[in-house]
């Protein structure tokens, strides 16, 4: 390589190592900054697609991609996303990596870039070039060649001519093709493979995507899902996907952020999983940045305040922060909440219209002429970064125009629904004639219900779902609760219970209709931020009747499950035998087990995997399951072992364990039985029968039967192949001081030989059997003792 490349490669690495050496969440001022090492933590990244990558709803693509991590992923770290997987030999040029909004694709690109600026990692690519699709906007009407923009973009690495490049392993970076504003015209751009040869920047893309221009280069897209179809799948030789925060991961990323103050990190994560909406969402690294702000202040000013449990009461309280943040920083003297949004009211109202406004045309990003129009001064822009952020690039001459975009499209979704209920409640309806087509639905004497049916309405029309989280927040805003704190803005508060119910009636009768089930599953978003207590039951009555005569999709089945979780209620019974659906589609349905009482799986081909599905369960804290059946499916003891590790844990109250013909052998056997003695107090029922445990059962078991410590009250062994020797240590356990009740020993060769071992336990005055089951035993004598 030419030295005086080289030379510019060790500071174009430095360049990139001071560009993305700190964090930024949302806006941060000069000096605030943290390091990204010190609080950057692992996300979870799977090789391959989940179901419906180019169809699925954003909206619910969160509750798909929320689901418990099991051993069908293929786990993948950021920074080997161009390596073979085992068994792979195919040449990886181009990866497409999806994820929802929030969910961490831009942070792991910074995690690339800074790894391989500090000698980390990716060591054999020479040169990085880093071209984000919100910065490329800037020059899309521009004639560019490929020599110059990538000049353009990093002056500091003076490539100079086609031959250095040529020379170079090379990568690209294309972070956000979501916000692209560029055509991409694969199939009219013409060919070229001139690095020097000028054209349109939409020409130089698609032909580098193809592998026209520059075809040994490395190239990296990352994308919203609903954007990927963008590029032709001939273009792309790996997909992968970026999922957020596991549980442990989410714990982590508190800890991080809170490391200076340990008592105020338990305290959040402690409210956190006491919420399963709020834990749930956490998967989203930008859900738990809000949170964080949220709780934090919450938990450090008023401890007596009702925390947040709903989006739309997470996203009130973090709006108001903001607000009151910010009059603090400018030195405003202390004022009531009221006060405060009234004093910025019409701020935040200007930036709800620009936010309602371009989420209707699609646009994440605004220029400076898009602020004007909504009546903002862009050079008073910096009082409103607690809400919109500017984005300056000054490192190029591209840059000198500057981009705003708020600190994460679900808040431009809020202030967009803000923007919405202040209009009606102001009957400014001029403002919403695109928004709300019918005659009726403009007028003035529009009642709530009214508008909400008008929103829900408008929403399923969208073929992209860009309007679900603004309909979801609405409904949120219906709630007197939520329209006290948000007083300030909304100055004619609309309180009516009648029209409440009626929305919630509304919501119902929408489920009967024959509706695609992404967009039922939006309308139970909203009854949930309606603080609907029927929730579980609307769920259950959907899934047992949408789709009779085909099999409920994967994807519906994780989004439901999903849902069943976050609705703050607790199920008593959940049978799985009774939702229509494939193997994988009951696996999936799987994690709704978490919050109910009585959980019945029985015969649903469910296998090794599952059981880590329902660890969380039995683990969770707090853990609502009591019964739990499970018999003929085959989980062996690979599965029981897993299976154990929950079942010991001291959170799981489980009462009744049904395990009959599962395959289970004496490994498994050993394993159980050793985690219900080490968490003794709870379960009274056990069923291992139709399992080839042999004598080993009786041997594992007795000891925990003769300690008082067990609560054990019903043995159900029938054709577990017992014999004589079983006999003779169960008669020991029932002489003792065990709390069994009903024992069945059905089907088991014990002979007369053995039953009278049996008796002579039973004879003892510490037995307190009063059921003793023995049909099947081959007995052939006169057993009256």
């Amino acid at each position: 390589m030419d030295v005086s490349l080289q030379r510019a490669i060790v500071n174009h690495k430095a360049s990139l190592k001071r560009r993305y050496e700190c964090v930024i969440e949302g806006l941060v001022k000069a000096g605030s900054q943290t390091p990204f090492n010190r609080i950057y933590t692992e996300l979870y990244i799977t090789e391959g697609e989940s179901d419906g990558v180019n169809d699925e709803h954003e909206v619910w693509q969160l509750e798909t991609a929320c689901r418990t991590t099991t051993s069908h992923d293929t786990e993948i770290h950021c920074n080997d996303i161009f390596k073979h997987l085992p068994g792979q030999e195919r040449h990886i040029r181009t990866v497409l990596t999806k994820g929802i909004a929030g969910i961490g694709k831009t942070v792991s690109v910074q995690k690339f870039i800074l790894d391989w600026a500090e000698g980390k990692a990716n060591q054999d690519v020479e040169i990085i070039f880093v071209l984000p699709f919100r910065e490329l906007n800037l020059i899309k009407d521009l004639q560019y060649s490929l020599l110059r923009l990538l000049h353009d973009f990093h002056p500091e690495l003076d490539i100079g001519n086609a031959e250095k490049l040529a020379a170079c392993k090379a990568m690209f970076i294309f972070d956000g093709l979501d916000e692209s504003r560029i055509p991409l015209d694969f199939q009219c751009n013409k060919m070229m493979s001139d690095v020097t040869q000028t054209s349109s920047v939409d020409v130089l893309l698609t032909n580098l995507i193809k592998g026209n221009l520059l075809p040994s280069a490395l190239l990296w897209i990352t994308s919203r899902p609903a954007a990927t179809n963008q590029i032709p799948p001939e273009c792309v030789d790996q997909l992968t996907e970026v999922r957020g925060f596991n549980d442990p991961q989410k714990e982590e990323y508190f800890r991080k952020r809170f490391s200076d103050d340990e008592d105020l990190a338990n305290r959040i994560i402690s409210h956190i999983k006491t919420s399963r909406s709020l834990h749930v969402m956490c998967h989203m690294p930008v859900f738990c940045w809000i949170s964080a702000i949220v709780l934090e202040h919450m938990l450090s000013t008023d401890k007596r305040r009702e925390m947040p449990r709903t989006l739309t009461e997470t996203f009130t309280h973090f709006v108001l922060i903001h607000t009151m943040k910010d009059q603090k920083y400018h030195g405003k003297d202390e004022m009531d909440q009221q006060e405060l949004m009234e004093s910025d009211k019409e701020v935040l109202l200007k930036l709800g219209k620009l936010a309602f406004e371009h989420l209707e045309k699609g646009n994440l990003m605004f220029y400076e002429e898009d602020l004007n129009e909504c009546g903002i001064d862009v050079k008073e822009a910096s009082v409103y970064s607690g809400v919109c952020t500017q984005v300056f690039k000054e490192e190029s001459v591209l840059f000198q125009r500057v981009v705003y975009c708020f600190v994460h499209l679900s808040v431009q979704e809020f202030l967009s629904a803000v923007y919405v209920f202040h209009c009606y409640t102001t009957k400014n309806m001029d403002e919403l004639k695109p928004f709300l087509q019918a005659t009726r639905a403009t007028s003035e004497e529009l009642t709530l219900h009214e508008l909400l049916k008008s929103t829900v309405n408008k929403a399923l029309e969208s073929k992209t779902g860009h309007l679900d989280l603004v309909v979801r927040f609405l409904h949120g805003m219906s709630l007197e609760s939520n329209q006290k704190l948000l007083r300030g803005l909304v100055t004619q508060t609309e309180s009516s219970p009648e029209s409440v119910k009626k929305t919630i009636r509304s919501l119902k009768m929408m489920q009967s209709t024959n509706m695609s089930p992404e967009r039922c599953i939006n309308l139970f978003h909203c009854l949930i931020e309606m603080k609907t207590h029927s929730v579980q039951q609307e769920i259950q009555k959907y899934l047992r009747s949408e789709k009779k005569s085909k099999n409920l999709a994967l994807t519906y089945c994780s989004a439901l499950a999903y849902m069943l979780q976050i609705s703050e209620e607790v199920l008593e019974v959940f049978d799985l035998r009774k939702y229509k659906t494939s193997q994988e589609g009951r696996r999936r349905l799987l994690p709704a087990v978490r919050v109910c009482r009585k959980a019945l799986l029985a015969d649903c081909q469910l296998k090794e995997a599952s059981c880590e599905l329902l660890v969380s369960a039995l683990s969770s804290n707090p853990s609502h399951l009591r019964e739990l059946d499970m018999s003929d499916n085959d989980l062996l003891d690979s599965g029981v072992k897993l299976l154990s590790a929950g079942l010991g844990n001291p959170h799981c109250k489980l009462e009744t364990l049904k395990l009959s013909g599962c395959g289970v052998i004496e490994e498994g056997c050993a394993a159980l039985v050793s985690a219900l003695r080490s968490n003794p107090y709870h379960l009274r029922e056990l069923d291992l029968s139709d399992n080839h445990l042999g004598d080993s059962i009786v041997q594992h078991v007795s000891p925990g039967l003769e300690d008082s410590i067990w609560r054990l009250e019903i043995l159900s062994l029938p054709g577990c192949k017992l014999t004589e020797a079983s006999c003779e240590v169960l008669s020991s356990a029932l002489s003792s001081s065990s709390h069994l009740r009903e024992l069945d020993l059905s089907n088991n060769d014990l002979l007369d030989s053995g039953v009278k071992l049996l008796f002579a336990g039973l004879g003892n005055s510490q037995c307190k059997l009063e059921i003793l089951s023995l049909p099947g035993c081959k007995l052939r004598g006169n057993l009256m003792y």
